[in-house]
């Protein structure tokens, strides 16, 4: 099957179909004027449950489904810039373009490189992307297989399996910062499991690895690499695991890596060339509905072909063979990416890892300068900060919390304007949790070092440049 190519001069055509949205908020599909429009009126109510029943038709006392319908996309449309705390770029312009496709079916049931005996698949697109991402993860496209899958959690499931396949025997290594899906994926695959320490900023700590990877000497290894971890967006250090195998005497027929790359895999290579097939690794995932954006989750899955075949069964139904983890596999996924990547090209990656890079510094020292617990990590668009002490806070900017910690994921569609509202807010409000002083921020030297901590026992005196 034949890939498409990617034009540098793509340029998506305006199509608008009838639809629900909101007259004046979706200009020819220009998801950045409905968020324009937006700003100054949105509400700070998170949106509450709608309590919804399915009733008979003719039988409904209550709103039309439109109506209800309606109603739901004016909510979500509302709260757009208070989404801040979890990792999904909301900012794609392509949705009213590829609306049309949603009146077809379409299944792209076993292995992409086979055609299906149904023509309501959309595997060409499939191959297009995958062959980027090949040529990005710079694998030869006869050397490697994948498959779009249906987020990060499949594909790291995916990867890992295809390494317990390989070594039967071996034991899954991953650090305690890994995302749960890997623990989920040791679980149901009955492996035995070494949980990593990691060090303060969320990395994986290289001595515990090597001290267990020693204890367990004559087991292969399964290793699990993280290409920013979930919630501080921390990197393992790829050559220092590589390096610690040699030493510990695994030789490369005696491990398997998997790189969890969910967020970070579309901005790594825009930085340093560190996520590479050129390196003996094992498969690489990414999530599509993170930073590239996409409506629906979806991701990613290479690995290299020759590993492909222990998983591989012919299933004569489909006509085809299948080596994924769902079988059935939303067809529409793969034409959104394939859009995506056309129209933004890598020269439009690039400038939206430095906005977001420039983004995440401008959070982390506004804060800083406020006295405010932050931690930046390199390589990191995850801004670390203290718990803000109101729920109804957290709620509203729709934060990720982890014990005294809440995190800012500075993503594409998010702009100086959100985090300026954001960061207005938080100090209004911590004027108001902390004014009599019986109650102080938490200290949070444990959890993101004592030299980023402002609590009144590590508090220093120091001059922001």
């Amino acid at each position: 099957m034949g890939s498409l190519s990617f034009e540098k001069d793509f340029e998506p055509s305006a199509v608008t179909p009838r639809g629900l949205a909101p007259p004046g908020l979706i200009v020819n599909g220009d998801f950045s004027e409905m968020m324009r429009l937006k700003i100054s009126s949105t509400p700070t109510t998170p949106r509450k449950n709608l309590n919804l029943s399915v009733t008979e038709p003719g039988k409904n006392d209550g709103p039309s489904l439109d109506c209800t319908l309606m109603n739901y996309i004016d909510t979500l449309t509302q709260r757009i810039n208070y989404h801040i705390g979890y990792p999904v770029n909301i900012c794609y312009e392509h949705y009213a373009n590829l609306a049309p496709l949603l009146q077809f079916h379409l299944n792209n049931c076993g292995d992409p490189f086979l055609q299906n005996t149904v023509d309501f698949h959309s595997k060409d697109f499939e191959v297009a992307v995958l062959n980027w991402f090949a040529d990005l993860w710079e694998i030869e496209r006869d050397q490697y297989w994948g498959y779009v899958t249906n987020g990060g959690t499949e594909g790291n499931l995916h990867g890992i399996l295809v390494g317990r396949e390989i070594f039967p025997t071996g034991i899954l290594y991953a650090s305690k910062d890994s995302h749960y899906s890997v623990a989920k994926a040791a679980m149901m695959y009955r492996m035995d499991f070494e949980n990593i320490n990691a060090s303060i900023n969320g990395e994986m700590d290289y001595s515990d690895l090597k001290a267990k990877l020693l204890q367990n000497k004559g087991k292969p290894a399964i290793i699990n690499v993280t290409i920013g971890t979930t919630f501080k967006g921390a990197v393992d250090d790829l050559d220092v695991i590589l390096q610690t195998l040699e030493e510990c005497g695994y030789t490369q027929d005696q491990f398997y890596i998997h790189c969890d790359a969910a967020l970070n895999g579309l901005i790594i290579p825009f930085i340093k060339n560190m996520i590479t097939f050129k390196k003996p690794i094992g498969s690489v995932t990414i999530s599509g509905h993170k930073f590239l954006g996409c409506p629906m989750p979806c991701g990613v899955q290479i690995t290299r072909k020759s590993y492909i075949n222990n998983l591989s069964r012919r299933v004569e139904y489909i006509a085809s063979v299948d080596a994924t983890i769902s079988g059935s596999r939303n067809g529409l996924t793969p034409i959104f990416l394939w859009y995506s990547l056309s129209a933004k090209g890598q020269i439009g990656f690039q400038k939206d890892v430095k906005r977001c890079f420039d983004n995440a510094k401008y959070l982390k020292d506004r804060l800083q300068q406020a006295g405010i617990s932050v931690m930046l990590n390199e390589l990191s668009i995850i801004v670390v900060l203290e718990r803000p002490r109101d729920h109804e806070f957290v709620r509203r900017w729709q934060l990720s919390c982890v014990r005294d910690m809440a995190h800012v994921i500075v993503m594409p569609g998010i702009t100086r304007e959100t985090l300026d509202g954001f960061i207005t807010d938080l100090l209004q409000q911590r004027k108001k949790w902390y004014q009599d002083g019986r109650i102080s921020p938490p200290c949070v030297a444990s959890d993101i070092g004592a030299q980023n901590c402002t609590c009144s026992y590590h508090k220093i005196d120091f001059i922001i440049p």
